[in-house]
């Protein structure tokens, strides 16, 4: 499945993936008692969202042994990247002062944020 027809995940897909990023390949049981932290719901739900995201090309499960692992198809960075390329097209009409704009108004930025944004910055200027 290509990258361009892989589907935008859902927020629940979403907290999958950020456990799959953060741990690599993990079992439903693993990636389950990492969710529950947080919220409560049945472990077939944990399974049936991976069954769906695995149908979807959002996951890739591989058997080992009795268990199937699950792990993100694509890294992390890639996702975010395709994701806020969609929202700088569908919400901000492609302009990227737009998008950025918006998102420091909307949330303080700490200084350490400001620092990363002003290198990425000075380096995008200094490739043109």
């Amino acid at each position: 499945m290509s990258t361009a027809s892989t589907p935008r995940p859902t927020d629940a897909e979403l907290a999958i993936l950020r456990v799959l990023w953060k741990y690599g390949a993990c079992s439903v049981r693993e990636i389950h008692n990492v969710l529950s932290r947080d919220r409560e719901f049945a472990y077939t739900t944990t399974l049936k969202f991976l069954q769906i995201m695995t149908d979807k090309g959002l996951t890739l499960r591989e058997e080992q042994g009795r268990q199937h692992l699950y792990r993100a198809r694509h890294a992390q960075v890639h996702t975010q990247r395709r994701l806020v390329r969609d929202l700088l097209d569908r919400v901000f009409g492609g302009s990227m002062s737009s998008l950025v704009m918006q998102a420091l108004a909307t949330r303080r930025a700490s200084p350490e944020e400001l620092r990363k944004i002003r290198r990425l910055i000075a380096l995008r200027l200094s490739l043109e």
